[in-house]
């Protein structure tokens, strides 16, 4: 394969990363690219704040609040190991939401615009 081409069609790098690019700022001004980033959003920021006010409020109540979490639930379990293990429980319950969250409303308008770009593209 020739130096500084893609391979794919014989382009040049340098001019079809251009065009991709000019292809790809184009469709990130349009409805349905702006509706995507909407519906991250919606799941992304909620998701994110609450899992982080939950570490926080852990990682708080094991610095300072230690009589709390030093409160045995059942035998030598106390509410420290309950709520470190529940850490695990709450981020695989958000990749699970997640992955149903983008499966109905990420994927079916992300694949459209995927096929937009490579047919404007030629991929």
């Amino acid at each position: 394969m020739a130096q500084g081409t893609s391979g794919l069609s014989g382009t040049p790098d340098s001019a079809r990363t251009d065009h991709d690019r000019q292809v790809y700022n184009e469709m990130a001004q349009r409805a349905d690219f702006l509706e995507l980033r909407r519906r991250y959003r919606r799941f992304a920021f909620p998701a994110t704040i609450g899992f982080m006010v939950w570490y926080i409020t852990y990682v708080v109540c094991n610095n300072w609040a230690r009589d709390f979490m030093a409160t045995p639930v059942i035998g030598h379990i106390n509410i420290a190991i309950v709520f470190g293990l529940l850490q695990f429980v709450s981020t695989f319950a958000i990749a699970f939401f997640y992955a149903r969250y983008a499966e109905k409303e990420l994927d079916p308008l992300s694949t459209r615009l995927r096929r937009q770009f490579n047919q404007a593209t030629g991929r």
